[in-house]
């Protein structure tokens, strides 16, 4: 069974009480403290409607999910973190390292998916987290679906063992690497200095150092076949490796993207994207600064078969 790259549909969490969260800031250089959180819950509202107006007015298919008011969750937002769905009708739900985050992970959620979608299995690996063991699920992992490929750079929230131990029961190859930001300190989400689509994928080749790690990785991409946009350590602070490729009901291919990122590119790394997608830029930056997750983060990918 050859697997689609790009989701049918995508579920995103419209949030209750979004603001900058002290528990995840040590490991995450991206986020930024702003003192009015009534202000910035306000304008994280009025940024995701946008984005999900944008997403529809083009046919792709959103589900939107309310947060609830309790528990408290201030990064329900980014549910890319808690679950990914996969074409042969697993559910897999993940083990995060901010015990507050744990709350994010829904039962309804979950039970929603299984009504709408042939949902075969659930795998539930949150009991890692009694281990000290994490895996952040589309934050930790690049999945190249059609080619069996799982990517990942080793952090505090990317566990080497329990990584290797998801590719081999979803039957992917682990591709696992060592990434850092220009500070030296390692960068805590795969999906902040890569991303792959169907046939172009960005990655910040600065940020690994190790010469081997940077040509198993540039083997792997030219292998699949993909056109490797590389991105320089700015590009990545300004999101450009958080993005992810989507389609719409006509078949249509798009790159979502923030508007920060968008402003980043070089013109002639847009103009070599938009021969392989449609480029989509999506003004987010309430969310970017104080979340200190973009795009990507925003989005969980819908491959369940349709029932």
């Amino acid at each position: 069974m050859r697997f689609s790259q790009v989701p049918h549909t995508i579920l995103m969490v419209r949030p209750a009480a979004f603001g900058y969260n002290p528990e995840t800031a040590a490991s995450n250089a991206f986020q930024k403290r702003t003192e009015d959180q009534q202000w910035v819950h306000k304008m994280a509202l009025k940024e995701f409607d946008q984005v999900v107006l944008s997403l529809r007015e083009r046919g792709i298919q959103v589900i939107v999910v309310e947060d609830t008011p309790e528990p408290q969750t201030t990064d329900a937002v980014f549910p890319n973190n808690w679950i990914t769905t996969h074409e042969d009708g697993k559910i897999i739900l993940y083990p995060m390292m901010a015990p507050g985050r744990r709350k994010e992970r829904r039962d309804d959620v979950v039970q929603q998916l299984k009504n709408q979608y042939n949902a075969s299995e659930i795998i539930d690996l949150s009991e890692h987290e009694l281990e000290g063991k994490f895996l952040e699920g589309t934050g930790s992992i690049i999945f190249d679906h059609p080619h069996r490929i799982a990517y990942a750079c080793r952090s505090a929230r990317t566990d080497d063992g329990l990584f290797k131990s998801l590719c081999a029961l979803l039957d992917y190859k682990p591709v696992l690497f060592d990434a850092v930001d220009a500070n030296g300190q390692a960068i805590y989400h795969t999906n902040v200095m890569m991303w792959i689509g169907d046939t172009v994928a960005g990655i910040c080749l600065d940020s690994i150092h190790d010469e081997g790690d940077q040509e198993e990785l540039l083997a792997q991409l030219t292998a699949t076949h993909h056109k490797v946009i590389a991105l320089s350590y700015a590009q990545m602070n300004s999101f450009a490796g958080n993005m992810f490729e989507v389609k719409n009901d006509k078949n249509e291919r798009f790159l979502l993207m923030s508007q920060t990122a968008f402003d980043s590119l070089l013109p002639g790394q847009l103009a070599e994207i938009e021969k392989h997608v449609n480029v989509l830029p999506l003004d987010i930056g309430t969310i970017e600064e104080s979340g200190g997750g973009s795009v990507r983060c925003m989005v969980a990918g819908i491959h369940l078969p349709v029932k």
